[in-house]
C-alpha cells in the first residue's frame, strides 16, 4: 500500500465508535483524505455519488478492517526501559528504588535517544497513533522526545518533567529550584512551537508538574502562571494511591484536584492521571474545568489502592480516556489497558471478597462498562479529552487509523464470518480483545503511513 493517502481516497470495511455506546459499520466506505491529512468526505453506499467514489479510490486489501488510531493518554516515556519489571514496592519506594535512577539516566542524550527512538516506533506500530508522553528533568532529552515524535510522525504532547522538592526527591535527580524547572519548561515549549518540521502543531508541548508531593508550592504556582501566560495544557496525577493522596491531603488542606485548580493547574484541554481516590465534587470541578482523567487500569492495580470510578465519572460528565502509564503499566499496548479497563470495571461492579454474599460485596452498583465503550475511549474519548479531531471517521477529523489483518499468520484474531457479515458490537469486541502487533498491518497519521515504515 502506498505510504501517503493524502490527496487521494481510500474505500474497504471501517469501523469506529464515534459515540459513547455507539458502534457503526461501514462496508464499502469511501473516505476521501485531503492535501494535509484531514478527512474531506465519507461516502456511504447509498450515498450520491458513492459508486464514482468508490471506482477512483484505493482499494483496502480484501479482509481488512480500518479503524480509528489509538489515543494513549499517559506514557512516562524514560520508563520504557523498565516496562513489565520492577512493579514489586509501594509507589514511593518504587520511584525511589527504580524509576528516578533509571531517569536520572536521561543526562545522557545517546541513551535518551536510543529508548526513545525504540519507544515511538512501537507505539506507532501498535496502533498508538496520539500519545501523551512526560519526560524526564534533563531539557536536552526532552527535545530530543520531541524531534523524534516529529519525525516519525506520531502526533504527541510532550513534557519536560518539573520536580524540585527537596524532601521529596533524591539528591541526583531534582531540579535545582522552582526557578530552574520553569525556565527548563519554557524552554522546551519554546523548541516545540518552533521546530521547522512541526509546522501543523502536530507535536504539541505540555506542562509537566510530576505531582504535587515532588513539587514545592513556589514551582506549583509558578507552572500555574506558565500555564496561564502560554496558553499550554498540563499533565499530572492525582488521587492516584493512599500515600499521595494523603499527602496532598495534609500538606494543603483539600484534595489533590482542588490543589492543582488553586495554582491554575486545571486548564482546559489537561490530564490528570489514576484518580482512584477522586471525590463527585473533583470530578464535577474536572468536567467543569473541561479537563480529562487518564484512566490506567494496570498500574491502579499496582500502586492505586482503589478501582477508578469510570461510570461514576462519565455520568458526571468527565472527560476520559485510557493511559498505558508505562511503566506503571507493565503492557505498552493500548488494547491492553482497554481490556484490564473492561475487566476492572466489572470486579468493581461485583466486588472481589468471596467471604460476603453476592449483593454485598461492592457498594458500587452499575459500574460495568462494554467494550464498545472501551474503545470508545481509547479513540474518540481520548481524542475529546485532548481537544482533538482524531478517533472518529467523519469529515473535519484527521485521517488517524489503523489497518487490521485478522488473517495475519502471527496474530491470534480470528474471524469465522466476514467483518459484513457480524455483528458491528460483537465485531468490535472481538477486535478488542484478539487483535495484537501482528495484526496491525498500518498504522496512519494524517493520511501517512509511519508504521510499518517504508524501506
Amino acid at each position: 500500500m502506498t505510504p501517503d493517502l493524502r490527496g487521494s481516497a481510500v474505500t474497504g470495511f471501517a469501523l469506529h465508535a464515534p459515540e459513547r455506546g455507539k458502534v457503526e459499520a461501514i462496508p464499502e466506505t469511501v473516505i476521501e483524505i485531503d492535501d494535509l491529512g484531514a478527512i474531506a468526505t465519507v461516502h456511504r453506499p447509498g450515498d450520491p455519488g458513492h459508486a464514482a467514489a468508490q471506482r477512483a479510490a484505493l482499494t483496502l486489501p480484501a479482509g481488512t478492517i480500518l479503524l480509528p488510531g489509538l489515543v494513549d493518554l499517559h506514557i512516562h516515556a524514560p520508563q520504557y526501559p523498565q516496562l513489565g519489571t520492577a512493579l514489586d514496592l509501594p509507589l514511593e519506594e518504587w520511584l525511589e528504588n527504580y524509576t528516578f535512577p533509571l531517569e536520572a539516566r536521561y543526562a545522557d542524550t545517546e541513551f535518551a535517544d536510543r529508548v526513545y527512538r525504540a519507544l515511538v516506533a512501537d507505539l506507532l506500530a501498535c496502533g498508538t497513533t496520539t500519545a501523551v508522553y512526560y519526560a524526564t528533568i534533563h531539557d536536552a532529552a526532552t527535545c530530543r522526545l520531541a524531534d523524534i515524535c516529529i519525525e516519525a510522525g506520531q502526533r504527541a504532547f510532550v513534557g519536560r518533567v518539573a520536580m524540585d522538592h527537596p524532601e521529596m526527591c533524591p539528591d541526583h535527580y531534582r531540579d535545582a529550584s522552582a526557578e530552574a524547572a520553569i525556565a527548563g519548561t519554557r524552554a522546551v515549549i519554546d523548541h516545540i512551537r518552533a521546530h521547522p518540521g512541526n509546522p501543523g502543531a502536530r507535536v504539541r508541548p505540555m506542562i509537566t508538574p510530576r505531582f504535587i508531593p515532588s513539587c514545592t508550592d513556589e514551582l506549583l504556582a509558578g507552572l500555574g502562571e506558565l500555564a496561564r501566560e502560554t496558553g499550554v495544557a498540563v499533565q499530572t496525577h492525582a488521587s492516584e494511591g493512599d500515600w499521595e493522596h494523603a499527602h496532598v491531603l495534609a500538606r494543603h488542606g483539600m484534595t489533590g484536584t482542588a490543589s492543582l485548580d488553586r495554582f491554575g493547574l486545571l486548564p482546559p484541554g489537561s490530564v490528570i492521571a489514576h484518580g482512584c481516590h477522586m471525590s463527585a465534587e473533583d470530578m464535577t470541578l474536572l468536567a467543569r474545568r473541561e479537563a480529562a482523567v487518564a484512566h490506567c487500569p494496570w498500574s491502579n492495580a499496582y500502586f492505586g489502592g482503589a478501582v477508578f470510578p469510570l461510570r461514576r465519572a462519565l455520568g458526571l460528565g468527565v472527560r476520559v480516556g485510557l493511559g498505558s502509564d508505562i511503566s506503571g503499566g507493565p503492557l505498552a499496548s493500548l488494547l491492553d489497558t482497554a481490556r484490564l479497563a473492561l475487566a476492572a470495571a466489572r470486579m468493581l461492579e461485583a466486588g472481589t471478597d468471596a467471604g460476603l454474599p453476592p449483593g454485598e460485596r461492592s457498594r458500587h452498583g452499575a459500574a460495568r462498562i462494554d467494550a464498545v465503550t472501551a474503545f470508545f475511549l481509547a479513540t474518540a474519548g481520548g481524542g475529546e479529552a485532548l481537544g482533538l479531531p482524531v478517533g472518529r471517521f467523519a469529515p473535519g477529523q484527521r485521517f488517524d487509523a489503523l489497518l487490521v489483518d485478522p488473517a495475519a499468520p502471527q496474530g491470534m484474531l480470528r474471524l469465522w464470518e466476514p467483518p459484513e457479515a457480524t455483528d458491528p458490537a460483537r465485531l468490535l469486541e472481538r477486535l478488542l480483545h484478539g487483535t495484537a502487533r501482528a495484526n496491525i498491518a498500518a498504522s496512519f497519521v494524517d493520511g501517512r503511513r509511519v508504521a510499518p515504515v517504508a524501506a
